[in-house]
């Protein structure tokens, strides 16, 4: 079974997402919890109080930072300054991880506030991949890189999204961040196989794996993060832990948010698929 690459040094168990309205309860009572995440962009600052409390955050759980302005797939350059600070922090939080989207969000120096998907031509493949080596050579280190969901296509396309994906991963050498959610969404959504997805990632490049819920909004499935993880994701987890093997797992949910309890009660269920598997093929937790 391939085994959690190497830059990803989270624990192979279910984690959370830590948003700021849980983070006095966390650093009040340290819950047990297995690992958790949090959004690079909302500790740019160079100090205060945010930033003290995820030292100390990091001081007790393995940490993941998750960025969601990076732009890679951008038509404009890099933004310096965005990438000079999260190489502060970076250096600063130490984290486990460190990962983007598969997107573009900015263009003309304009931030667009949302993940948009990309054009699947060559064309946006060699960008990509330019800019994902220039971010891995500034942090020295490998990156993991997250899929989107999607509600529209670029026509015509050089790839299918899944070999896209894998061919960044083999051109590049990061790490991919498989969002079940995500890809159950784009596969309602445009009408292909989740499965296909799944099967196109390359295992050895597989580190870690998101799980959230989404709505249905006019015909269409919305990646909200405002749910539980639906029954169909639940399976298709499934699918992907006795594919790729137990990995990394998190929990996100960003909108409408429960307590802390309903996360760490989500995030049990996913232990539940790990341990799962680990029970039937003599694994031992990692």
């Amino acid at each position: 079974m391939p085994v959690v690459p190497r830059d990803c040094a989270l624990p192979v168990q279910a984690g959370i997402g830590l948003r700021a309205a849980h983070l006095d309860e966390v650093c009040a009572d340290w819950p047990r919890l297995a690992w958790v995440e949090v959004h690079s962009e909302n500790y740019f600052m160079a100090g205060g109080p945010a930033l003290a409390a995820l030292e100390s955050v990091r001081q007790h759980y393995p940490v993941s930072l998750h960025g969601v302005g990076m732009s890679l797939g951008g038509a404009d350059a890099l933004d310096p300054d965005h990438l000079r600070r999260l190489k502060r922090l970076v250096v600063r939080i130490e984290p486990a991880a460190v990962s983007e989207h598969l997107c573009w969000s900015a263009i003309g120096g304009r931030c667009l506030n949302d993940l948009l998907p990309l054009p699947y031509t060559r064309e946006a493949l060699q960008r990509v991949c330019q800019h994902i080596d220039q971010v891995q050579q500034a942090l020295g280190r490998r990156i993991l890189l997250e899929n989107i969901a999607s509600y529209l296509r670029f026509l015509p396309e050089d790839l299918l999204e899944w070999d896209f994906v894998a061919e960044v991963a083999r051109r590049t050498g990061c790490l991919l961040l498989l969002d079940i959610n995500n890809v159950y969404v784009s596969a309602v959504n445009h009408g292909f196989s989740a499965q296909s997805f799944l099967d196109a990632m390359p295992a050895d490049a597989v580190a870690e794996i998101h799980l959230a819920g989404h709505e249905e909004v006019g015909g269409l499935l919305i990646d909200t993060h405002s749910r539980p993880v639906a029954q169909p994701v639940w399976a298709l987890f499934y699918d992907a832990v006795r594919r790729f093997g137990p990995r990394p797992t998190l929990i996100e949910w960003d909108r409408d948010l429960p307590t802390l309890a309903v996360l760490q009660n989500e995030a049990a269920q996913a232990q539940g698929y790990l341990d799962a598997y680990r029970e039937r093929h003599d694994v031992l937790p990692a």
